[in-house]
This record gives C-alpha cells, structure tokens and sequence, in this order.
C-alpha cells in the first residue's frame, strides 16, 4: 500500500509536525483505495470542492510496486494524482459538479484536472517567486492546456523574515478578481503578516474586488464554458488575439482574460502610475471609463483603479460599463488608506 525504502521498510516523509507514508498509487490495490477515500470521506461527506494537495510528491529515493524508479515516476506522479480524484467524482457522478485543485502537473494531467492554483508563492513583489510570478505562470499553463489557473491573494510563504503588506494584498486582489476563481489565504505565519481582517480600507478593497468579480460572472461563465467546448484558456497570452502585432509576443506580465478585457497588474510597490501597452484597437479604462488606442500608455494607478480596459467594441460593453459603475460608487478619495 505504500511506498517502501530500499530496504523494504516503510518510507516516512517528515511534514515538520508529523510523519506520513507515501501511497503507492502504482500498485492497483492501493489505488482502489485511496479512490474510496475520497468517495467516503470527501464526496459522501457533502463537500463542494478540495484542494487536492501534497498527494502529487514523490520522493525520489523510495521503492514502487511497478518497479519503475522513483526518479522516473517523480514527474508523472502529478497526473497519477490527479486521475485518482478524478475517477472518485466521476465513479460518484459528480464531475461538473465537485471541484478540486492541484498546483503540480505532468503530461495528460489537463484531463483530469480542471483547475490549477499557482503554489505557495512567497509573500512579496518579486519575479522570480511573488506576485509577478504568478503572471507568466498562468499563461505558460494556459498554452499546454490548463485553462483554468488562480493563485493565493497575498501569497502564501513567509520565511526568513518576508512579510505581507497590506499594498502586496490590495494589488494582489485587484489581479485575482480578473482571474477564474478568487482566493485569499492567510499564509504559512498568519500572526506575523497582514491580513485582510486587520485593516477596514482592505476591506473595502477586497469587498470592491469582490463585487466586481461577481458582476463579471455572466462574462466568467461564458469564458469557461468557450474553455470546456474549445480548450481556449479564460487567461491568454495578448498574440492569440493580435498575433499579427510584434509586440505581443514580448510582454509577460500582462493578459487578456478572454477576448475583451486586458489586464495589466501592478506587480510593484510604492508606484503610482503603471505602464501599459495596448494593441491597436480602441479600448476603455474599466475603473473610470477614460478611452484609449493602441500604443504605450500610462495611467494612474491608485488602489482601487486597477490598470484593466475592455475592448469598445466588445458585445459585453454594456456589463463592463456596469462594472465601471461600481468602481466609481465604491472608490473614495481616501480609499484603501
């Protein structure tokens, strides 16, 4: 049932709390198992969704039932994963209806699972692993299939002194509220980081997020189902659309969340004006309905005007000027301060 040491012992991951054994998803029996866990415990129980975490890692060092190396099998173990949570819903006739997410992938694990979250990103600004990162992340999913991608609002692992501010979450959760689903997490050390509950203006910033969110839902709704009929992802590089503008193929830290809306996050601090290029075409300014063409362009980015613009011509114009109404009802002048 689990995977076992060269010598045939049991192998014994240390969590830092606790030990666990390693299921050894390529013995059958084992597999069959862990699937009614999921059933019984999960499924039965009445949950509407899981994040289904830790069970895609693989020590590199342990004995399989297949006989494969585990230095082999380490990569694939993703997808393995992912197909038992899979066959558990669809053996209880709840695809569509229950949804879990993973953050690891391999080949073929686009079938089995529908969303992925970002990972546990560190709790800052940086390319390489905080809020930034999470940008390219999603598009790079999104070109090998994965369509449905998310991340922690305000990242999640604080160590060696790195701590959440309360700017890194108010920017973080203008980007999530134009992304699949939106999440916030408390992270590693809550006591020791900012948290949304701490301060009113956040919020009234995620709670301005948030609305903006829910009154995109009907546009949501119809990106998802485009990405179950089509496998177009709902966050997309901007060449899939303006394949034929050069400068496309060059910008990594801003997307098109369908065809309509571009977002260009703020991915760092203490700025108050952010850069932006748009393709040729005729766009508005979401948060105040300023219109624009094409080109490099700057605009003021306060909290709670987040640099995000909508196609004029789009057949969801009149929604997005709801949406703009909403920005414009809720952003006082001392907002988020």
């Amino acid at each position: 049932m689990f995977g076992k040491k060269l010598n045939g012992d049991d192998y014994l991951v240390d969590f830092g709390e606790f030990y666990c054994g390693i299921v050894d998803f390529t013995n059958p029996e084992a597999f069959e198992w862990y699937k009614g866990v999921i059933k019984k415990n999960l499924i039965e129980f009445g949950l509407d969704g899981w994040m289904a975490d830790f069970g895609e890692y693989l020590p590199t060092d342990c004995k399989l039932y297949n006989g494969v190396s585990a230095e082999i099998m380490h990569n694939a173990w993703p997808t393995i994963w992912a197909r038992c949570n899979y066959e558990a819903l669809k053996e209880s006739g709840k695809l569509g209806e229950i949804l879990f997410f993973m953050r690891a992938g391999f080949t073929g694990v686009q079938r089995y699972c529908a969303l992925l979250w970002a990972g546990d990103q560190s709790v800052d600004f940086s390319l390489h692993d905080g809020l930034a990162s999470v940008i390219p992340g999603a598009l790079s999913s999104a070109m090998m299939g994965n369509g449905l991608h998310h991340s922690d609002i305000g990242g999640y692992t604080s160590l060696f002194g790195l701590k959440r501010t309360k700017e890194l979450f108010l920017r973080w959760a203008e980007m999530a509220a134009f992304t699949p689903v939106m999440r916030t997490h408390e992270g590693n050390r809550p006591d020791e980081n900012f948290q949304v509950y701490d301060d009113e203006g956040a919020l009234e910033h995620l709670s301005l997020m948030t609305n903006v969110y829910v009154k995109l839902s009907p546009y949501l709704r119809d990106l998802v189902k485009q990405n179950t009929e089509e496998g177009i992802p709902v966050q997309r590089p901007l060449f899939m659309h303006y394949e034929k503008d050069e400068n496309t193929y060059d910008i990594q830290y801003e997307y098109m969340y369908g065809e309509d809306i571009l977002v260009a996050p703020v991915y760092k601090e203490g700025v108050s004006r952010w850069s932006v290029y748009l393709p040729d075409d005729e766009w508005v300014h979401m948060p105040t309905g300023e219109e624009f063409r094409g080109g490099h362009i700057e605009v003021d980015v306060p909290f709670g005007k987040p640099a995000v613009f909508y196609r004029k011509s789009s057949k969801y114009k009149e929604l997005f000027k709801d949406v703009t109404k909403i920005f414009k009802e809720m952003v006082k002048d001392d907002y988020g301060n």
